[in-house]
């Protein structure tokens, strides 16, 4: 089983997705943010990073790779694609996912290892974990602030389409702690942490992170 991990230019954390992706048991394979092409994968990994430096907004340009053209037509199919931190960014600017993200609301850069609580255990990329079961990844955004109108709100919490929150204090002004969500179909999911760098004892806090991952391992094997 093959999973996708697209570069951008600016990307950062795209080597760290593909180590994960072997961590978990699939086969990484690298794709360009120039290519009309997915390498016949099972699924993508939109990675963190600073995607043509940020200009405009966080995602604005990337959303408009041929790549993308690609995975946006791979995701109306089901094709389970996660987006990391700037990942996540050009999930909403695609319109995958509703909301968008905006500069932390204490206009800073935040790095640390972050608490989070699984709020929905039934997506592509969570199932291996439990319901309520609470993770430490680390978290690195200076544009993570997760917003959306009221509305929106409501829909993602009443349809139980919050994947994941941010537990004890609020790093970035996310409304209602939200730190990633996932659309109706549960395939597309996004989230600011980043599980990447937590899937081995050796660095990082832990091996929390892993369970994404393995996720969408065990969805791409039960289909």
């Amino acid at each position: 089983m093959k999973i996708g991990v697209v570069t951008f230019p600016g990307s950062l954390d795209d080597v760290d997705a593909q180590r994960a992706v072997r961590l978990a048991g699939a086969e990484p394979v690298a794709l360009w943010h120039g290519d009309h092409d997915l390498k016949g994968v099972d699924a993508v990994i939109l990675p963190g990073g600073f995607s043509y430096g940020d200009y405009l907004r966080c995602g604005a340009i990337a959303r408009f790779a041929p790549v993308m053209t690609e995975v946006i037509e791979g995701a109306s199919k089901g094709m389970p694609v996660l987006g990391i931190c700037n990942g996540f960014q050009i999930l909403c600017e695609s319109h995958l996912l509703p909301g968008a993200l905006i500069r932390n609301d204490h206009r800073t850069f935040v790095c640390r290892d972050q608490e989070l609580v699984v709020e929905n255990a039934g997506t592509a990329w969570t199932q291996a974990y439990e319901q309520g079961q609470h993770v430490t990844v680390p978290l690195k955004n200076g544009e993570g602030g997760f917003v959306a109108d009221a509305e929106t709100l409501d829909r993602l919490e009443g349809e139980g389409r919050v994947v994941v929150r941010y537990v004890g204090a609020n790093p970035n002004g996310s409304l209602r702690d939200i730190a990633g969500v996932t659309n109706e179909r549960g395939n597309v999911v996004g989230l600011m942490p980043h599980p990447e760098h937590a899937v081995e004892d050796l660095c990082g806090p832990g091996t929390d992170g892993l369970g994404f991952f393995a996720s969408a391992v065990q969805a791409l094997a039960a289909v």
